[in-house]
């Protein structure tokens, strides 16, 4: 992971550069647009010096002519920015979002393990937004307020270097003030980043367990809990508003100490003694105020830079993580799977010096079953996890036809998989559509045989939309047995040649295991097939059963096997048939 900031000449590289055209047509605008918003204070000395005390009606006609051409000018080169920078911003922002979340899901699953999905979906979706300022408004701020401010810096000098001069040493000042905020606000920004996630993942996390927390009776302890984190949130924006309040106090002395206390104690000088006429004052003022607006503007950009650029830091971070297929050289193209697999003394540990499995060995036939069963924690799912490459192991080999599955290409081998987990994740939507997500354009006749084979139809069949029937966010509308069929056809469809069932019949009630267990049957035929169960009378065909004690294989057999060894499984079936 990179640490790096990132630079406004790396964000320039990045961001800008690539749409140089269109930044330069909105910078030719911008050029247009500010040259006539000097037409106004410019034409204030013709209007007081010569048209008022001559009584210049012609000449006032034009300059009212061109002042109001000005002004249209000003329009209409403030609605092609919005049109040409504006929205270009806007294309970015979802352009990077886009970009960002198809690089989090391309992260390896022990990334998601360690991380909330509310943070990820703030990172994603918040994070990205600076780049609005970088190329949208405050680009055009920000060059329209520099171009501003140094032309009317020459006028300004043009008509009094004296007081321009006195008038600009407040200005530096302020600069120098908000130099110095700009750094302490960074940091700040950046954490407000992290503490933004933080909070919008635990909310996520609240909403999401909605029942649990009632089912507790657990509202107010949640409620303190996510005081906490908009509390913390709070001291963070306090920082900022603290530094933003000094740049806002001192600019309000220090400028007013420029436009007024200068402007009216030596122009007022000046003027009776002869050296200003009362156009070139009234020029002079509105000058210093075009020259004035800006810089003050301009503390409020360097507010928006510098959170965008925090923002694009956090963003940097996760471009920068190491992708699951980049892990080691992933080079072999798998075109057709046989499925033969073999673990040979693989160890894997989640922490350093704390080992899951130890010295794990077996081999596991093309097309036949192999059943993994042992107490909690003893190591199944980290074994089923290596199988499918959702981990790789610290020590020792896992082949699939021979082959090193740390040095083949994941989407070549995970095309041959299928996986139904314990608690299997359902997308809000309807029936059909969870159970086409593996294959979308699969033929309808393909989509009943996945209904009909795992028993699916037994439910639809009574639901007026059938298989249209919407299910609500993760199924809640349906049964933990109706949600665990619709994962089980899903899996059908996809037709792997390497499954893996996870529990895949905790869930359901004895009807529908039974009707379950003849279309897993049915499944798993011509399949290696890896099958994580508690329920023990659910694997007495299994081609082999490994007994997963401490990170190790404790014994290894078929069901008949074992049952005379009268070891471990032989204990653990006879407790399960006495229940």
């Amino acid at each position: 992971m990179s640490n790096k900031k990132v630079s406004i000449l790396s964000a320039f590289k990045t961001i800008i550069w690539p749409r140089r055209n269109l930044v330069l047509v909105g910078l030719l605008l911008i050029v247009i647009g500010r040259a006539a918003s000097f037409v106004a204070p410019m034409s204030l000395k013709y209007l007081m010096d010569d048209i008022v005390p001559n009584k210049d009606i012609e000449f006032l006609k034009i300059l009212v002519v061109v002042v109001v051409l000005s002004f249209l000018v000003q329009a209409i080169t403030s609605f092609l920015l919005t049109k040409v920078l504006s929205i270009q911003a806007q294309f970015m922002i979802s352009e990077l979002r886009a970009q960002v979340q198809k690089k989090v899901l391309t992260l390896p699953t022990r990334f998601f393990d360690n991380t909330k999905s509310g943070a990820l979906v703030s990172r994603i979706m918040s994070d990205v937004e600076g780049v609005r300022n970088l190329i949208g408004t405050g680009l055009v701020q920000l060059v329209g307020g520099t171009i501003t401010a140094v032309v009317s810096l020459i006028l300004l000098l043009d008509i009094s270097t004296g007081m321009t001069l006195l008038t600009l040493f407040p200005l530096i000042l302020f600069a120098l003030i908000a130099l110095k905020a700009f750094k302490i606000i960074r940091p700040v920004f950046r954490d407000r980043g992290k503490i933004n996630a933080e909070v919008k993942g635990r909310l996520t996390e609240t909403l999401g367990g909605i029942r649990v927390i009632k089912g507790f009776n657990a509202e107010e302890q949640e409620g303190r809990v996510f005081e906490k984190g908009v509390e913390k949130l709070f001291n963070n924006v306090k920082k900022s508003l603290t530094a933003t309040a000094v740049m806002t106090s001192s600019s309000t002395f220090l400028l007013g100490l420029a436009t007024t206390g200068i402007m009216m104690g030596y122009g007022g000088y000046k003027m009776m003694n002869g050296e200003l006429t009362t156009g070139e004052y009234f020029e002079f003022t509105f000058l210093l105020a075009l020259m004035v607006a800006p810089i003050v503007q301009m503390s409020n950009i360097g507010s928006q830079l510098t959170e965008a650029l925090a923002g694009l830091d956090r963003t940097e971070e996760l471009m920068n993580m190491t992708a699951e297929s980049d892990e080691g050289e992933r080079t072999l193209l798998l075109k057709e799977v046989h499925g033969d697999m073999s673990f040979e003394n693989v160890s894997f540990a989640y922490e350093e010096e704390k080992e899951v499995l130890h010295n794990i060995s077996f081999d596991v036939k093309s097309g036949s079953v192999i059943a993994l069963v042992g107490s909690s924690g003893s190591g199944k799912s980290t074994i089923a996890g290596l199988a499918a490459s959702f981990l790789n192991p610290q020590l020792g080999k896992i082949t699939i036809d021979g082959k090193d599955i740390s040095k083949v290409n994941l989407n070549s081998f995970r095309q041959h998989l299928g996986v139904v987990l314990q608690d299997d994740f359902l997308f809000e939507g309807t029936i059909r559509e969870n159970i086409l997500f593996p294959r979308p354009n699969a033929s309808e006749s393909e989509l009943l045989q996945a209904v009909k084979a795992a028993y699916v139809d037994e439910f639809t069949d009574r639901f007026d939309e059938g298989l249209d029937t919407l299910i609500g966010e993760r199924g809640i509308k349906l049964s933990g047995g109706q949600r665990q069929r619709i994962a089980i056809a899903r899996a059908v469809l996809a037709n792997p040649k390497i499954l893996i069932l996870d529990e895949a019949t905790s869930n359901l009630d004895t009807e529908s295991e039974a009707l379950i267990q003849k279309s897993l049957a049915k499944l798993t035929e011509g399949r290696t097939t890896f099958v994580i169960a508690h329920r023990l009378s659910t694997i007495r065909k299994a081609n082999q059963i490994l007994v997963i004690e401490n990170g190790s294989i404790a014994e290894r057999g078929t069901h008949d096997e074992l049952i005379a060894k009268e070891g471990r499984y032989y204990n653990l079936f006879t407790y399960q048939a006495r229940i």
